[in-house]
């Protein structure tokens, strides 16, 4: 069999799969669409030989096609992400309805000297107090959603960018606000509520606000934050056309304590779209 060979697949992941071609050229597309089908029907660890096989391509393809589709092709990754988002949008979440956005960060470990941005960072996944680990930190932004048969909210990844230790330009807070202020343009309409734990409390997150965002206070009362209670976003600040811009305003972001798993953590809440309230993150 040619080394251009395919397999057939169901017309309903024909059908999903075909919202992403303009990501792709043709030829990158129909790898793209192996490699999906592959990711599906592997059941084990899915490398690049086990989606192969999967796909019932690993005796058939070089492995090489699908190493360069991630290493040489061209497609861009966020215009890839945005339209996942869309796609989560559309099908998941009510028309008219906001989005709720976790960001948070986690460490990919790899070793040695020419892995691109490799660094200590903290590892929040690590048993002991305080870990560290040597790789890469990836900033990831998720929708999170509630899906009929799952009884507890679910976060879909749709965006990452990768952290780079000693920069301004590339840091955690700075990636993610160029992440959510991307993720808001994609999603016109809708009002984004985007929750963070305290490593996301910055400047970088807290000025050069639009002038029709809405910032909420902390709420008086810890009364919203016991399980089951519906959330009190507190007194709505206003942001003036002339503070809006600044980048000395006081903060217009309030953080407040959320207890998971027995430990308190300090929850910071922003915005971007429409709408902005701060909410306690999910359970």
């Amino acid at each position: 069999m040619p080394s251009s060979a395919t397999v057939a697949l169901p017309p309903s992941l024909v059908g999903l799969l075909e919202r992403f071609r303009p990501c792709f050229t043709a030829p990158t597309f129909e790898t793209f669409c192996m490699l999906m089908a592959g990711f599906v029907a592997c059941a084990g660890t899915r490398t690049v030989c086990g989606i192969l096989s999967g796909a019932g391509l690993a005796r058939v393809w070089p492995h090489d096609r699908a190493h360069a589709f991630f290493a040489r092709r061209r497609w861009n990754a966020q215009q890839f992400g945005l339209l996942v988002a869309r796609l989560v949008a559309d099908l998941l979440i009510g028309e008219g309805e906001g989005a709720l956005v976790a960001v948070d960060d986690t460490l990919f470990r790899r070793r040695g000297k020419k892995v691109w941005a490799a660094s200590w960072f903290h590892d929040g996944s690590a048993p002991e107090a305080h870990a560290t680990g040597y790789g890469n930190n990836w900033v990831i932004v998720a929708i999170v959603v509630r899906l009929p048969f799952m009884t507890r909210p679910v976060a879909l990844p749709v965006l990452a960018g990768l952290v780079k230790k000693g920069t301004v330009s590339a840091s955690r807070l700075e990636v993610a606000r160029r992440l959510v202020t991307a993720l808001a343009g994609s999603l016109p309409g809708r009002r984004i509520d985007v929750v963070g734990d305290a490593a996301y409390v910055g400047g970088v997150l807290k000025t050069r606000l639009r002038v029709s965002k809405t910032c909420r206070s902390t709420c008086c009362s810890t009364a919203c934050l016991d399980r089951g209670r519906t959330p009190n976003p507190g007194n709505s600040i206003a942001v003036s056309a002339h503070r809006a811009g600044s980048c000395r305003d006081e903060p217009r972001i309030a953080s407040l304590p959320a207890t998971r798993g027995g430990r308190t953590d300090p929850v910071v809440g922003g915005a971007g779209g429409p709408e902005t309230r701060r909410r306690a993150a999910p359970r």
